[in-house]
């Protein structure tokens, strides 16, 4: 593992526009379901520093800390049924987090893949990149719309729709181990890795579509732990140590 990376007083961003994905097992904090607020506002804060910078910043969130369609909460529903569920639950966390965003006075657009218009605007391409160039902070939701897709594939498709410079994925770990540092702590953490051996070795940083489609496109992904104060604003402002970068590779 490397030392604690610093931060610099006065950080430069390394990135124009960075897509940030976030789980929604991650704003449950500690608690075993639902919505922590605190940890909403952690993320809020930490997110506004980032927007500080000058980084136009969208945020794709997932629904896992209320529900997931390939869960056993699902039981044996149809799995369309229960996809269509997990899609409202991001939603839920969406509004959470512009809530937490805008009472620190950040202006946040909620775009939705699936029609609620009392709560979030219907996704748009060119509506959701006018909103980045406005200095909003847009938050994706309801992944692509569609079942059998996870959150995972909805992040690489609305970074790429809205040409965003790199997928930030933001974990429980310090970034990509060749096993899972939850159950083996001889784990070793990559400093980088291609998309091809994530693929090969079947790590599991997102699922082989999302990574597929990265790959195809050659959209770097920086995988890292979000409980770090302060390290996405290291993330982007491309510091040394911190995460797994996963690319083409040289």
């Amino acid at each position: 593992m490397t030392s604690e990376p610093s931060t610099p007083d006065k950080a430069k961003p390394a990135y124009r526009r960075v897509l940030l994905k976030i789980s929604g097992e991650a704003l449950m904090g500690e608690q075993n379901y639902g919505i922590d607020v605190d940890v909403a506002r952690t993320v809020a804060e930490e997110l506004k520093a980032v927007h500080a910078m000058g980084v136009q910043v969208a945020v794709v969130v997932g629904g896992g800390n209320i529900f997931r369609g390939v869960s056993k909460s699902a039981g044996n529903m149809d799995r369309s049924a229960a996809d269509y569920i997990g899609m409202l639950a991001t939603v839920m966390n969406a509004v959470v987090l512009q809530d937490a965003l805008e009472k620190l006075h950040v202006q946040t657009r909620v775009m939705s893949a699936i029609d609620i218009p009392q709560l979030a605007e219907p996704f748009i391409r060119r509506r959701a990149v006018r909103h980045l160039e406005k200095d909003r902070i847009v938050i994706f939701a309801a992944g692509t719309g569609n079942p059998y897709f996870t959150t995972d594939s909805a992040a690489a498709l609305r970074a790429l729709e809205i040409k965003a410079d790199i997928i930030l994925k933001a974990t429980k770990v310090e970034g990509v181990y060749n096993a899972d540092p939850m159950l083996d702590k001889t784990a070793v953490r990559y400093d980088s890795i291609t998309y091809q051996q994530v693929l090969e070795r079947q790590l599991k940083v997102m699922d082989a579509s999302a990574i597929s489609l990265c790959m195809d496109n050659n959209l770097p992904i920086v995988v890292f732990n979000m409980r770090q104060a302060g390290n996405i604003t290291r993330v982007v402002s491309g510091a040394a140590g911190v995460g797994t970068r996963v690319w083409v590779g040289e």
